[in-house]
């Protein structure tokens, strides 16, 4: 279970500089700071029919795969996975369910597992936790792993990072493996899913701009977080435009344009993001005080009813709050009540009583161990804006 590291050292690097023209400055920074560190982003096949790459792209790792993921995702992927490879050279192994929930519990037993062992490639279907699974699973066996993600709700099939569950259920810690090599999303799969993990995976999505831009505002910035905060910021607009409209072509089953425009933000756009901006312990941009509203409602009874990415949508409003950037919450805070996503507290049954509880539990987070340090954020502070926010919510909806 031990995590794989690199060596890599950043130099943090003001955008201003590139503005100002001090590269000299700057090329001698890094020279005295920087060693070398790799960037692996993610590649990826859309589209109806793309399972059909699956020979061409797997060619150079391998013969033999094991498909691991959930029992309802793979009851839709296994056919058109087999129909993928038909008469070509590779050849599964076996299905098999990957646990339930992202625990090391669960991933040491399909490494002891001998068909896992022994398959070249390992194949993660699903959603985010079977995606982490498998890459806790690919990493620590360093095998070659492809996602084919089943839904439009996160960005895990992309990603440099697994979220680790106890067996509980509660938050364990974050484990860091290699992306994967390669991810299908096959939109006609994705058009079948349910349509509520669509819903809270637009507003999910919502957080990285302005989490990534808030997070990283005090520090100066490399290359490659720089790459990162930039590439956030393409991140709000396809869901404000395309969300309801991809989420009512969802409901009729139906591929689209703004369907796939949107499956590519949660899952693409999203996870070159987390990829450029989470480098752990030199710095952390990937997430920040939406998601700490979030972990701060797994403490409460209301905050166990609702989805991941519904609560983190609250969150986007209370840090634009936070940030009295008033305009923007408003944008947001109208497409969130056109789309069902809540602008207030009670939309997620927690009350005023539970912010202490809950500003507790935040202090716990990796978020909180990474916010900006002279951006005022305190335990005060952060109830403060749940309040602030709270109250702007509820005036919205009369």
């Amino acid at each position: 279970m031990n995590q794989k590291k690199n060596s890599n050292s950043f130099a943090f690097l003001k955008t201003e500089d590139y503005n100002k023209g001090n590269i000299n400055e700057m090329k001698g920074r890094q020279r005295n700071i920087m060693n070398y560190y790799s960037v692996n982003l993610p590649s990826y096949t859309i589209g109806e029919g793309c399972y059909k790459e699956i020979p061409h792209t797997t060619r150079f790792y391998g013969k033999t795969a094991v498909v691991i993921g959930g029992k309802i995702a793979m009851s839709k992927a296994k056919d058109k996975i087999l129909e993928g490879i038909k008469g070509s050279d590779v050849e599964i192994l076996d299905f098999i369910w990957y646990g339930g929930d992202s625990t090391y519990e669960n991933g040491n037993a399909l490494i002891d597992m001998d068909v896992v062992k022994k398959a070249d490639m390992i194949f993660a279907v699903g959603g985010g936790r079977a995606c982490d699974t498998c890459k806790y699973v690919a990493n620590e066996m360093d095998k070659p792993l492809f996602c084919f993600p089943t839904v439009a709700s996160n960005c895990a099939s992309v990603t440099a990072i697994s979220v680790i569950y106890n067996p509980d259920g509660s938050f364990r810690e974050y484990y860091y493996p290699k992306n994967a090599n390669h991810t299908f999303i096959e939109s006609s799969i994705i058009a079948d899913s349910p349509e509520e993990l669509l819903w809270a995976g637009i507003g999910d999505a919502l957080s990285k701009e302005c989490e990534a831009v808030f997070a990283s505002k005090e520090d100066e910035l490399s290359h490659t977080p720089m790459m990162g905060v930039q590439l956030s910021k393409i991140c709000t607009t396809p869901l404000v435009e395309y969300g309801k409209k991809a989420l009512d072509d969802l409901k009729a089953n139906k591929v689209s344009y703004e369907l796939e425009q949107v499956a590519l933000d949660i899952i693409i756009s999203t996870g070159l993001v987390s990829n450029m901006v989470s480098a752990a312990p030199k710095y952390y941009y990937n997430s920040s005080l939406a998601h700490c509203v979030y972990y701060g409602s797994t403490v409460t009874k209301g905050g166990e009813k609702h989805l991941h990415g519904e609560i983190v949508s609250l969150g986007v409003l209370c840090l634009l709050t936070f940030e009295k950037a008033y305009e923007e919450r408003e944008r947001i805070a109208k497409f969130n009540k056109s789309m069902g996503l809540p602008v207030c507290f009670e939309d997620i049954e927690i009350t005023e009583d539970d912010f202490d509880a809950m500003a507790e539990k935040v202090m716990t987070t990796t978020e909180w161990e990474f916010r900006p340090k002279n951006a005022g954020v305190t335990k005060e502070s952060f109830i403060e804006c749940m309040k602030e926010t709270d109250d702007f919510g509820k005036a919205l909806k009369l």
